[in-house]
């Protein structure tokens, strides 16, 4: 049975995590990605029992791979997942058709994800556009196939569009920032009560916590689960210093992983989860589309940035 709205935007107020999508020669490895999903579901030190919740977003490369992937990687997802946790489906809307079409097979699968993240247009597009179409995309997907979307806000241009949106769409039930934390108050103030406002840019959340905006996004969580747990738990009970804490800890690979237009977002993950010598995540041999494995320099930066981690694992 799919969980109600208001559980799901109770259930929101957490950590995402994003497990990086691993390959080898340049192929999807759907067991590594497997073994990742287990790490996360078994390593959830949340307060009060809350559930983990997993997508396979921006930082996976979801934008790179075929969308009959994109499905069977959320299958692969939700089978490990079980009945536990809540699962977000992450679609890239370009072209759109082609992102009601993953609407409608998710929705088919056996564990159907429990909310959608519309990812950031590319290309040419107003703010009128994106209200005006994804007014129709929710009215569309949203009435025949019960599914609930949050939008990823990525251009400041497009803040009282999306607004308007929130406001508007009963499908559209959130927006994650992905702008700056100048934008989190205005979002919250706009949208009142209507939809949740979720921080989009990593661990580094509590600035926009402070402001209101509810959980965050994590890239590094499918290594170092405890660390994002433990920053959403202080900041859930407004202990704030704490939550800085563990991202003083953490800055260091957060640094590179945004460093540049986030040039080594994908791949500073991927060489953290090698050098690690865990062995129960898997990271691939690095050969992700776009993302080559970081230059032995970024390499040498990455060691220095988990060194004493491990605790976090």
């Amino acid at each position: 049975m799919a969980i109600s709205t208001s559980a799901l935007l109770e259930a929101l107020n957490n950590v995402t995590a994003i497990p990086i999508i691993p390959f080898r020669q340049g192929q999807i490895d759907y067991d590594a990605h497997a073994m990742n999903v287990a790490y996360l579901m078994r390593s959830n030190s949340l307060d009060d029992g809350r559930p983990r919740v997993v997508s396979v977003a921006g930082t996976s490369l979801i934008h790179h791979i075929e969308p009959e992937e994109q499905t069977q990687l959320f299958d692969v997802t939700g089978q490990g997942m079980g009945g536990e946790g809540v699962l977000m489906s992450a679609i890239v809307p370009n072209p759109i058709r082609t992102a009601g079409k993953l609407v409608e097979e998710q929705s088919k699968l056996r564990r159907p994800p429990d909310v959608y993240l519309v990812m950031p247009l590319a290309g040419t597009f107003s703010p009128e556009g994106v209200y005006d179409y994804f007014m129709q995309f929710g009215e569309r997907y949203g009435g025949e196939f019960g599914a609930r979307f949050l939008y990823y806000h990525r251009q400041e241009r497009d803040r009282e569009a999306v607004i308007r949106l929130l406001n508007d769409s009963p499908h559209f039930v959130g927006v994650k920032i992905g702008t700056s934390e100048k934008d989190v108050k205005p979002m919250i103030d706009g949208v009142g009560d209507r939809a949740m406002v979720i921080w989009g840019i990593g661990d580094r959340s509590t600035s926009a916590a402070e402001q209101g905006a509810k959980g965050h996004t994590s890239g590094i969580a499918v290594l170092y689960a405890k660390a994002s747990d433990a920053i959403n738990n202080a900041q859930r009970r407004g202990d704030y210093a704490a939550a800085r804490a563990v991202e003083k800890e953490i800055g260091g690979l957060e640094e590179i992983r945004f460093r540049n237009g986030r040039a080594y977002n994908y791949a500073a993950v991927v060489e953290a989860m090698q050098q690690s010598g865990f062995d129960d995540i898997d990271a691939g041999d690095g050969s992700g589309p776009f993302n080559p494995p970081v230059p032995p320099q970024v390499a040498g930066q990455v060691a220095q940035a988990i060194a004493g981690l491990e605790k976090y694992h």
